[in-house]
């Protein structure tokens, strides 16, 4: 065929992809040589172009073109379901047939490995986290790779831990890629890549030493986005502001948040105001995701409120506005996500609204990088010295890790090949390893640096469109004439006074549920304690109550100051009493309280225990007693640590000014509990200088590493046994922070043990 008739057939696929039923549908320049390269000339490519500029296009014509020359199907590595479920829809339309394998279709899959095998299928769309499945890369992969007549990677920025999404599952492509046949075309898309990550990504696919390779880097300016930035002094002025002028942004569109609570409480003030809108996060499940998608499709929402779950493949050609309630840390995640708005209109809003949290909930997520060195080797060590495989749930007690930093480390060292996933869990490859600290730091100077990057342009009074086309080294940066800066004309900030005072009085709602611990973690017995199992019931703690959540916007506004690792301890403030005693006052009256006359409820409780602290004391001590003052009720004592005890450390206000820390006292400077005991703020705090106590230190890390140091050491002084025993029935248990739910349940074992009828946590805040 030659390369005119090429051209025509393959603008005959575009148009059916686009469902123009007059054919006269036409790729553009850069479209064609892409496709021209893969078809044709069977070469690598990296195409680097702005949301909207129709890279789905370019792989679906070429694989329509390809399967009729006989082909073997195209295989779409794709990081999120939203995307696969729009690919799947978007390939009928050109008469492919495509198929996917995930982990929301699991009942499907082997009628999937039927069809592909059967030549049925055009298009397959797996997840990175399938190619390392050790039933898929065993069984499916080696076939797959023999067959595949396309290799598509999306979202290509994933590959490289210089980007935004780093996703170490994306690696292993490269083996992927070492396994295809001779000739077999690659396509590695991306909206969002610097120079430094379109390099990284083209070395790893293996095109950055292929002089045949063919790199299409084109100008990322979006014409039709309307770029803002609307600076309000705090989280309710920001709530009214949507609340009132929602409606006044075009069409529908996503409002994203940072975090999950955020977009609960987002979605729920919005829905009180009479606004049509859905959540949409990593805890929303499938089915609800679905729908949410649909709704929004169909413009049945005004807007979903998302959090990063919904970040990239989102495909609606009108959405017509973007707010970022709060700011992402990254400009290049911020492009990616701004660039879901105006692909199939002229004219779309695009809005940030940063907060005070913003810096705190960086924080938090840069906490959660790549572990220490010490960390690794430990884990390297326990896979060597075990004589089978060990799965994340066996692995997991034997290292200071939680689950899913542990599996994201655990997939960057199969990558590196140190470890390798087989059935039945990991096992260590004995390959020697070098921990890489300086790649490392440098990813986190990068990452420093975005962050600065983000905070000026959210201040910058030039082009903003400019500024971000910058950040990706856009060389044909220049002013939009269209953003707030350009045009001169920003929105209002003004809200009126009744919306200010509804979300001030939903913000400053109080009293979110804690539940108990009632299952034991597995592997304990690999750590030397003998639970497993159901906690019996008469050892559990009771469900109880927070004054919020360190991730809301409300409450956790108030709170995170307060527990940081950075503040001085010191008694409660006046405001936070009279917040906690209205969440009693609600618990007490509420189903089950023990004043709400319900002939089940609960007795009253009949006394206050406060929870033993290296780093809050005072804070803790004071609010005990505050809320046994206003209750009536005596205040039995403190737990304290057995280690306490053996050095004779009387638990009292006064005298938990004078514990000795490695570095001073709590008079001279401030550090950080690394557990839940007694104290955290949020939990960003993993960079903050190191103050621990003497005598505890609990783990911040799995749930086994927690109870095997907790295990025997909180204890009740005689005092308050004595106390416990002789009130007999329940008692509150006050605590400042709560972020596993462990310390509370092994106090509440002591507490049951001693003769509590029930255990009723309170505590100022919960991470979730």
């Amino acid at each position: 065929m030659s390369n005119e008739d090429l051209r025509t057939a393959a603008d005959t696929v575009l148009s059916r992809l686009v469902g123009d039923p007059t054919g006269r549908t036409r790729l553009r320049e850069d479209q064609w040589h892409a496709i021209e390269a893969l078809v044709a000339h069977r070469r690598r490519a990296l195409v680097v172009q702005r949301t909207g500029w129709g890279k789905s296009a370019v792989y679906f014509v070429a694989t329509a073109l390809l399967r009729e020359r006989g082909s073997g199907p195209t295989v779409i590595v794709s990081p999120l379901l939203a995307l696969m479920r729009n690919q799947v829809e978007a390939a009928s339309r050109a008469g492919i047939h495509a198929r996917t394998i995930n982990s929301s279709n699991t009942e499907e899959w082997d009628t999937v490995r039927a069809e592909v095998a059967s030549g049925t299928v055009d298009v397959l769309l797996v997840s990175p986290e399938r190619l390392n499945n050790p039933d898929f890369r065993d069984q499916v992969l080696p076939e797959l790779s023999a067959t595949t007549g396309l290799l598509v990677v999306d979202e290509a920025h994933c590959i490289s831990d210089w980007g935004h999404d780093f996703r170490p599952d994306y690696r292993r492509l490269r083996t992927m890629l070492a396994d295809l046949r001779p000739g077999v075309p690659v396509l590695a898309t991306t909206a969002t890549a610097n120079a430094r990550v379109t390099a990284d990504v083209a070395e790893q696919l293996g095109t950055g030493g292929n002089s045949d390779a063919l790199v299409l880097r084109g100008p990322l300016d979006r014409e039709s986005l309307s770029l803002g930035v609307l600076r309000l002094p705090d989280a309710a002025h920001r709530l009214a502001w949507l609340a009132e002028h929602l409606r006044e942004l075009p069409g529908s569109g996503i409002i994203y948040t940072l975090t999950v609570a955020a977009a609960e409480e987002v979605t729920a003030f919005l829905r009180q105001c009479g606004h049509t809108v859905a959540s949409y996060t990593g805890k929303t499940e499938n089915a609800d995701r679905q729908q949410a998608e649909d709704d929004l499709l169909a413009n049945r929402v005004k807007a979903l409120v998302a959090t990063s779950a919904l970040g990239m493949g989102f495909d609606k050609p009108d959405l017509g506005f973007v707010v970022h309630f709060g700011s992402p840390s990254s400009p290049i995640a911020y492009y990616q996500q701004v660039g879901r708005a105006g692909r199939g209109v002229d004219h779309a809003e695009v809005l940030l609204l940063p907060g005070p949290e913003d810096e705190a909930i960086w924080k938090y997520f840069a906490s959660v990088a790549f572990p220490p060195e010490e960390q690794v080797r430990r884990t390297l060590d326990a896979l060597a010295r075990a004589d089978r495989p060990l799965s994340l749930p066996a692995l997991e007690p034997l290292v200071e890790l939680r689950r899913s930093r542990l599996e994201t480390m655990l997939k960057v060292l199969d990558v590196d090949g140190a470890v390798h996933r087989v059935k039945g869990g990991w096992v260590t490859t004995g390959e020697p390893w070098t921990y890489d600290a300086e790649r490392y730091d440098w990813v986190t100077r990068q990452r420093e640096a975005e962050q600065r990057a983000m905070r000026a342009y959210a201040s910058t009074d030039e082009c903003r469109m400019e500024f971000l086309r910058r950040q990706l080294d856009d060389e044909e940066a220049a002013p939009c004439g269209r953003c707030d800066n350009c045009t001169g004309r920003a929105r209002s900030a003004a809200v009126s006074e009744s919306a200010l005072g509804t979300a001030r009085g939903e913000l400053g709602r109080a009293g979110v549920d804690v539940e108990p611990r009632k299952m034991w973690p597995t592997g304990l017995p690999a750590v030397g304690i003998d639970l497993k199992g159901r906690i019996p019931a008469q050892e559990q703690a009771a469900s109880g109550k927070a004054l919020g959540r360190l991730s809301d916007i409300g409450w956790g506004n108030r709170l995170r100051p307060l527990l940081a690792p950075q503040s001085a301890d010191g008694p409660v403030p006046d405001d936070v009493v009279r917040a906690v005693v209205g969440v009693l006052a609600d618990w007490a009256k509420g189903p089950g309280g023990w004043a709400s006359g319900d002939p089940g409820g609960r007795p009253r409780p009949v006394g206050v225990v406060t929870m033993a602290s290296h780093t809050r004391p005072r804070l803790i001590q004071s609010l005990g007693a505050h809320i046994a003052e206003v209750g009536r009720l005596p205040l039995l004592g403190g737990i304290l640590y057995a280690e306490d005890i053996a050095a004779g450390v009387e638990y009292t206000e006064d005298a938990a000014a004078g514990i000795e820390y490695e570095g001073g006292t709590v008079d001279d400077t401030v550090g950080t509990d690394p557990g839940d005991v007694g104290s955290s703020g949020w939990p960003g705090q993993a960079n903050a200088p190191a103050l621990r106590p003497k005598a505890m230190r609990i783990p911040r890390s799995n749930s086994a590493q927690r109870l095997k140091a907790l295990e025997g050491a909180l204890v009740l002084p005689p005092s308050l046994s004595t106390a416990v025993e002789q009130a007999s029935g329940p008692v509150l248990l006050v605590d400042d922070y709560t972020e596993t739910g462990w310390t509370l349940a092994i106090a509440a074992r002591v507490l049951r043990r001693a003769g509590a009828g029930e255990v009723l946590p309170l505590v100022l805040a919960v991470q979730s």
